[in-house]
């Protein structure tokens, strides 16, 4: 039986009905050997058609990848993600469920991203302390880890170097360069970035008793940082 065709009108409720009751398939494009493109039918997430998505990477259903990415062999992506144009994930990356990452963002080995991460625009991961060209340091053993803590926000062209623990439902200002770790639910501002409050897990800033304004939860301090007082 010769596949359905799509209606002739361009009108929205004719595309509705035509698709009610058929599975939509969205084309990923993977990368061949050969240095060119083509095109392969996936049922659980969406690709544009300019992104690249090596063959061997882990994607989860739901997500969306945009125009000009490229999603490297080894790197697993959670599901419910989004991932804004430009954006480059390498070999051995991981990535939460329910992940933003905005336009022009690297997220490079040794980087690890939780679930509820956003990453604002043109923000920046690094990966080696000490680069130099004259000395290459390549390979897993000379890449610091940067773990990224469920819930964490990343303003816009922020810049975390590599080796610290970025905390749990924290706030990282835009244009913040994060030099040390930053504790869960900290407010960090500023170069180097320094913790000017305390964000509760919606993202309002808590007071000074520890209680956010806005949804009522108390907060008292833990080992990491905050920790949330169960009800």
């Amino acid at each position: 039986m010769p596949p359905p065709t799509r209606p002739a009108g361009r009108n929205k409720r004719t595309e509705n009905r035509f698709w009610r009751g058929r599975k939509r398939k969205f084309p990923a494009v993977f990368n061949n050997r050969n240095g060119g493109f083509s095109v392969k039918e996936s049922d659980n997430y969406f690709a544009h058609p300019s992104a690249c998505v090596d063959e061997g990477a882990e994607i989860g259903e739901g997500t969306k990848i945009w125009h000009f990415c490229h999603i490297s062999a080894g790197c697993s992506v959670g599901s419910g993600c989004t991932i804004g144009q430009n954006v480059f994930v390498a070999p051995g990356v991981k990535i939460g469920d329910n992940c933003k990452i905005q336009n022009n963002v690297s997220v490079y080995e040794g980087v690890e991203l939780g679930d509820y991460v956003f990453c604002g625009p043109s923000m920046v991961f690094t990966n080696v302390q000490r680069p130099r060209c004259r000395y290459p340091q390549r390979g897993a053993q000379f890449y610091a880890k940067t773990p990224v803590g469920d819930g964490a926000s990343i303003g816009a062209n922020a810049t975390i170097v590599c080796g610290h623990r970025i905390g749990r439902n924290s706030f990282i200002a835009a244009g913040s360069v994060v030099t040390k770790d930053v504790p869960d639910h900290a407010i960090m501002m500023g170069c180097p970035a320094r913790r000017s409050g305390w964000a509760c897990e919606c993202g309002e800033k808590l007071n000074e008793e520890l209680v956010c304004p806005k949804c009522g939860r108390k907060y008292v301090q833990g080992e990491n940082g905050l920790k949330e007082v169960q009800k």
